[in-house]
């Protein structure tokens, strides 16, 4: 039988290569977009960082959560840095969310404040996913708009609280495999990955339509 992170990878793997393609981030990783863009796309991570991050001191302590919930993780304070950096000492008055953005931090916040396991969900597909990915959007972003290497800009990106990011992620997947839930739960668990991937592209789709990308 396979191991439920391994389950979780596979039931997920094409919309994981359906968002990666997406128009909008193919134009910022093809360098097609500029800096106004990309912090854009920065403000809609802050409002869905911010459902994600909300309530994790109190999930920290949940049984089922909380050996997910990691300090170190915590992109909050590096968003805060480089959206300063972006749109200037006021940006929190100048903040919008997307309508699909909102739909994806409501998402999260019923999780959290109702589904732990569910949570998990969404705690998975982004952090494992911007560990993973995410240096490919940095160094696109360093070599496209001049950002100092992991400095305010790109800080986000950066994980400097991890001394060890792959062992980091080795161990996050024995989290995942010793997960407590029977069958039915796992599944309803990789329903909402499935759901959390499709939340995420709709948010790209709008930003695609917002900023009208070129081809």
């Amino acid at each position: 039988m396979d191991s439920f992170s391994a389950v979780l990878r596979t039931a997920t793997r094409e919309q994981h290569r359906a968002a990666e393609s997406a128009p909008f981030m193919s134009a910022l990783l093809g360098g097609r977009l500029d800096v106004a863009a990309f912090a854009r796309y920065t403000e809609q991570l802050w409002f869905v960082y911010e459902a994600l991050e909300r309530d994790a001191a109190r999930l920290a302590r949940d049984p089922v959560a909380g050996p997910f919930v990691r300090p170190e993780l915590l992109r909050l304070p590096a968003l805060a840095e480089d959206l300063a950096h972006l749109r200037g000492p006021a940006w929190r008055s100048t903040l919008t969310a997307l309508p699909a953005t909102l739909r994806y931090a409501a998402r999260i916040g019923e999780c959290a404040r109702a589904w732990p396991a569910g949570y998990v969900a969404h705690h998975y597909t982004r952090y494992l996913g911007d560990l993973s990915g995410g240096r490919v959007v940095r160094d696109r972003a360093e070599r496209t708009w001049g950002f100092a290497p992991g400095g305010p800009g790109v800080r986000f990106y950066v994980f400097d609280r991890l001394t060890d990011p792959v062992a980091f992620r080795h161990e996050y997947r024995r989290l995942l495999d010793g997960f407590g839930a029977d069958a039915a739960g796992r599944g309803r668990v990789t329903a909402e990955c499935r759901h959390a991937f499709a939340l995420n592209t709709r948010v790209f789709e709008e930003l695609h339509a917002e900023l009208r990308v070129r081809p």
